[in-house]
This record gives structure tokens, sequence and C-alpha cells, in this order.
């Protein structure tokens, strides 16, 4: 009799628990979708998931909670988060629409999927509650997998099948087939010098500019910017930073007031 009331009730700490992780996982889940930077999303998410492995080692499933902290929360989500910031996302993305429609198709789903949820949670009925102690028995990882492998084995299986081909997919989807030979280097170098085009290699970003970093253009002997020291990529987001003759006259000026702070100081403590 005391096991099954100790099933069925919720311990002042769980309770404090729940409530509050919960709150900070829907708030977590709502800035993913509301934050305007896929860097902060992508953070919110990760901190969501956290406490999802937390909610799952506190109700007995440590391979689950380990296996969210390890394989979501440090491997996907962190690989994701690093290609975002390596990347870069920029306040400058086009906002169109390339798929008529897609907002209003978007809203219905996500309506018709909360319905579907507020409905399979409402009817769920739960009459006797055995706890994990018999799910647990023979070890955690052994009762998941005997589960999987056994009385869930066509749902693990038509899941692993569903992923596989999604995979497939994006790859299919994102390849470029090649409709021409591609072209050696023998025969790219002969266009150029056919074409007059700029022979030597291209000149390192930031040579003359005080500066090497590859968003400043470098500098010809006259002082003016060289268009072709700098990726088209980067030029294309606007990330390009001013190597004018104002930018280095204000950069000379500031290393100026500087040096003779720096000398102030030195004299003072001598």
């Amino acid at each position: 009799m005391q096991l099954a009331v100790s099933a069925t009730t919720t311990s002042t700490g769980e309770a404090f628990q729940f409530w509050v992780l919960g709150t900070v996982a829907v708030i977590g889940a709502l800035c993913t979708v509301l934050m305007k930077k896929a860097v902060h999303s992508a953070l919110c998410l990760a901190g969501t998931m956290i406490i999802l492995a937390v909610f799952y080692l506190a109700n007995g499933a440590y391979f689950l909670g380990i296996v969210q902290v390890v394989v979501y929360t440090g491997a996907i989500m962190m690989l994701f988060l690093f290609v975002v910031m390596l990347v870069g996302v920029t306040a400058a993305d086009s906002l169109q629409e390339t798929i008529k429609g897609q907002r209003v198709w978007a809203a219905v789903c996500g309506i018709g999927f909360g319905v579907l949820l507020v409905a399979g949670i409402a009817n769920a009925s739960l009459k006797h509650f055995d706890g994990l102690k018999q799910a647990n028995a023979g070890g955690n990882v052994e009762g998941l997998a005997a589960l999987i492998f056994t009385k869930y084995v066509f749902a693990f299986e038509i899941t692993g099948a569903l992923l596989i081909t999604s995979a497939i997919g994006a790859m299919v989807l994102t390849h470029r087939e090649r409709t021409e030979r591609a072209k050696t280097q023998r025969e790219l170098s002969e266009q150029r010098v056919r074409e007059g085009k700029h022979l030597p290699p291209l000149p390192a970003p930031g040579v003359y500019a005080r500066h090497n970093a590859v968003d400043i253009a470098g500098l010809l002997p006259d002082g003016t910017p060289s268009e072709l020291t700098v990726n088209q990529t980067l030029r294309g987001r606007g990330q390009i930073r001013d190597v004018s003759s104002e930018a280095l006259s204000d950069l000379k000026a500031l290393e100026q007031r500087s040096a003779e702070r720096l000398g102030r100081e030195e004299e003072a403590a001598k």
C-alpha cells in the first residue's frame, strides 16, 4: 500500500523542480521561435534540451538523459551553433517567400498539430501507475533495449527508415549535377590569357592597409583600395571594413594619442 501511494503522489521537491524547470523550458522554447538572431535561438534551444535531460534523469530514464545531453545538446546543437557562428547570418538576408502561401500552410499545420496534441492528452487516462521499479529491474539500458527491439521494433525501424530517407532526400535536393566537363587548371589559365583577365595570383587581403584581416581590402601604391583583395561573398554581405584615407588617418591619430598617453604614464611611473 505504501509503494502504491508513493508511486501516485508527488513530493515537494519534485513539484518545485517541475514548475521551475518547466517554466524555464517553455520560455526557452518560445525564445527559440521568437528570437531574431539564429545564434540566440540555438542557445535557447540548447538550454531547453538540457532541461529535458534533467527531467529524464529525475524520472529514472538515465540512458535517455545522458543521450539527450551528449548527442542532441553536446553534438548536434553545438555543431549547428558553430556552423551559424562561422557562416554568419546577417539582417540583410532575404525575407521574401520562395513558396507562395507557405506561412498560411505553416499556420494551418501548426494549429492542426496543436488540436491533435490537445485531443490526445485530453483522452489519455492512467488508472494504474507502477513506477519505473519494474522497468528498471534489470537496468535502465537493458529495459529500454528490450522495449525497442520487442514491443516497439516496427515503430523503431519505420522511424529509422524515415530519417534515412529524409537525409538522402536532403542530399539529393542540394546536389548539383554537372552538365559539362570540369575545366582543368591549364584550360582555365589559357582562358584567362585569351580574355585578358588578371593573370597572376590575386593579392592577399589587407596588404598595405595596416591590417591583414580578410574583411579589409588591400591598398594599391596610390592608396586606393583594391577590389581584387576581398572575397565577393563578404562584399555581397556588406561586411567589408573601410580602409579609405579618412579611416587610416583616424586610426593613425588614435594610435598617436595612445602612444602619448602611454608615454605620460611611463613618465609618471618613473
